[in-house]
């Protein structure tokens, strides 16, 4: 009986620990994924259009720019120093002036010299304007009409040099010409400061062609008659 006993717990094998009978499971236990925080979708909202329209670059203009402009007041009756800052302060730089008597004196002070005569006349003109004053020294009057100004070119016509001074007469003709100057007065004097006499006739005439001839002008001072 005792070795049927033995034999049979041989059969039987060992008996498992009571803890692998209770805790443990044949099937394989699968494994637990942790959840993933994802953020929501974004939500397009319809978009709204916009009351203004969109803005829009203009085409660059072909039109030219036209240059700034004032309005130009008279400067007859101020001095000349006086009308030439009046002048810049507007905004005209381009300034120029001449003797009205036709004398060709230079206006080496200006505070010394009135003017008589403004071009171009009072109105509205661009800044890039040349204003030219017609002027007299202060002691002088102005005369009736500006006897200054520009003198014809005299390289191929004789001017009409008449009421005009030697020194302007000169300065027109050509320097190589041969030019003879005397006093008609009858006190033949030297005419020595050029500016100071006027022309009372010419030799040859005015509109005559030149072509190097000698040119003679009989001259006063310009408080004398011819």
């Amino acid at each position: 009986m005792f070795l049927f006993l033995i034999l049979l717990g041989a059969i039987a094998g060992p008996e498992k620990p009571e803890d692998d009978k209770a805790g443990k499971s044949s099937a394989p236990v699968a494994k637990s994924t942790p959840a993933v925080s994802r953020d929501p979708e974004p939500t397009t909202l319809p978009t709204t259009p916009s009351a203004d329209p969109p803005a829009t670059t203009s085409a660059p203009s072909s039109a030219p720019v036209q240059p700034a402009a004032a309005q130009l007041p008279s400067f007859v009756g101020m001095g000349l120093q006086s009308a030439q800052d009046k002048a810049q302060e507007l905004g005209y730089y381009y300034l120029s002036s001449h003797d009205a008597l036709g004398r060709g004196r230079n206006q080496v002070l200006d505070r010394n010299w009135k003017v008589c005569s403004q071009s171009p006349q009072p109105g509205r003109h661009p800044h890039t304007t040349k204003i030219d004053f017609g002027t007299v020294k202060l002691e002088e009057t102005c005369p009736a009409e500006d006897s200054g100004g520009d003198v014809a070119d005299a390289s191929s016509t004789m001017p009409n040099f008449r009421g005009k001074s030697v020194k302007v007469a000169r300065e027109a003709l050509d320097p190589s010409t041969s030019l003879t100057v005397t006093d008609v007065s009858g006190a033949d004097r030297m005419i020595l400061v050029e500016s100071n006499w006027q022309v009372c006739s010419q030799e040859p005439a005015s509109g005559t062609t030149l072509n190097g001839q000698p040119v003679t002008l009989h001259a006063v001072k310009f408080d004398e008659g011819c």
